[in-house]
């Protein structure tokens, strides 16, 4: 492992020599060329998915279709036309001293990512990291090994076409050996980015040595507001549950104001035509009992809340008033995306300012939490940790600075 992990180590110095021009032309020959082998890597794929039950929460993440695809490479190409963050002045002046002294982006350098089942990240991370002169070491999951080598030797093949090192990303072995090295490696990688299940996430901040930056699991909820519009509610319900269950910003407990609760029936409708299998509480459970599919209606227990459930399944939690939904929310959030459905201005503000969450939302599906959605074309992953980077991370998140000082012969006296 240490010989891979020097060798990436060598290619990141080796980006320096690299403008952004030619960074660019390579990344829209790679959205090319990934349309172009989208056959052999759904070939790939299928022998992933051989391996998985159509019912494993992780089934929607790891399959790759030709619309995929083609999303894949269309964010690929949005990366290539968004500016570096390289180099940005971020503060200068000038000292009594007559020091110029100046805070510039710089690469963080070498970025581990452990990640799942989500052959995509192969694509986004390495568009990222090298759009802003890192390289990169790619950990995947055993469950998507065969997608992943599909992409790499796409990859590797464009950086020697172009010039570039191929060690510039490199792909370990699926085996759980080879995350033990890389999150031991502290002589070579700088950062580790985690993408995946709170199990996985909760096991690299416990055992790396190396910093870690948690991408966390997306706990989401929506409070239905007493002052909520129903035709927007049941929208943005429905789109937030349903659009993609596997995500991490798909709603995992819808909380309704008491004084509501008889439009539960119509916000649940859409649901019900998706299969979605809601627990209740007491109250709402009592309101949808008859209304709703009963194979798909459940009285809600205590572990439903602060499930983050990737699938079609949907947690339900009545409550008094505003207050009592914000605490809610505070003892199970994971800090990742939150929403208010409401048409009070004041409700509105008050709710924006008291949830501590990466993205808070009035109106709208917490599915927006997304760095393409954010115009950051793709994204590294959605931070719930406060250091460094918070929410979706894209070009800007993927650097440090350094501190640039000229001078002209001084010297610091007593």
């Amino acid at each position: 492992m240490n010989e891979i992990f020097e060798k990436v180590k060598w290619a990141s110095r080796s980006l320096n020599s690299f403008g952004e021009k030619k960074i660019n032309a390579m990344l829209a020959d790679l959205a090319g060329k990934a349309i172009e082998q989208t056959d052999h890597i759904l070939d790939a794929n299928r022998k992933d998915l051989r391996k998985m039950p159509e019912d494993n929460p992780k089934y929607d993440r790891l399959k790759l279709t030709p619309e995929r695809i083609r999303g894949i490479a269309n964010d690929i190409l949005n990366v290539s036309k968004l500016k570096s963050p390289l180099g940005e002045v971020l503060m200068q002046k000038r000292l009594n001293n007559r020091l110029n002294i100046s805070k510039v982006r710089v690469p963080l350098g070498v970025i581990g990512i452990i990640y799942e089942a989500r052959p995509n990240v192969t694509f986004d991370v390495f568009s990222l990291t090298i759009k802003t002169g890192n390289a990169c070491i790619l950990k995947g999951g055993s469950d998507a090994h065969h997608s992943n080598m599909a992409i790499m030797e796409i990859i590797h093949e464009v950086l020697r076409q172009h010039g570039f090192d191929e060690h510039t990303v490199a792909l370990l072995p699926p085996d759980r050996a080879s995350a033990v090295a890389l999150m031991k490696a502290v002589d070579y990688i700088d950062v580790i980015i985690p993408r995946g299940s709170k199990a996985l996430i909760d096991s690299v901040r416990e055992n790396s040595k190396v910093p870690v930056i948690e991408t966390g699991a997306g706990i989401v909820h929506t409070y239905f507001d007493k002052d909520a519009d129903l035709e927007k509610g049941i929208k943005i319900i429905q789109n937030a549950k349903t659009r993609r269950v596997s995500v991490c910003n798909a709603l995992d407990c819808l909380i309704m104001d008491q004084s509501r609760l008889s439009d539960l029936p119509a916000i649940a409708l859409p649901l019900a035509e998706a299969k979605v299998e809601i627990f209740a509480d007491g109250p709402a459970f009592e309101v949808l009992n008859g209304k709703y599919p009963e194979a798909l209606l459940k009285e809600a227990r205590d572990e439903h809340y602060g499930t983050e459930f990737l699938s079609y399944k949907m947690a339900i939690k009545t409550v008094p008033d505003y207050d009592a939904a914000i605490n809610h929310i505070f003892k199970y959030s994971s800090r990742h995306s939150e929403a208010i459905i409401s048409e009070n201005p004041g409700t509105i503000d008050k709710f924006l300012n008291d949830v501590d969450a990466a993205a808070v939302y009035a109106n709208a599906s917490t599915a927006f939490t997304d760095g393409a959605q954010f115009g950051l074309g793709a994204e590294i992953g959605i931070s719930t940790q406060k250091l460094h980077a918070r929410g979706p991370m894209a070009l800007e998140e993927l650097t440090s600075y350094k501190w640039v000082i000229r001078g002209n012969g001084q010297i610091r006296v007593p």
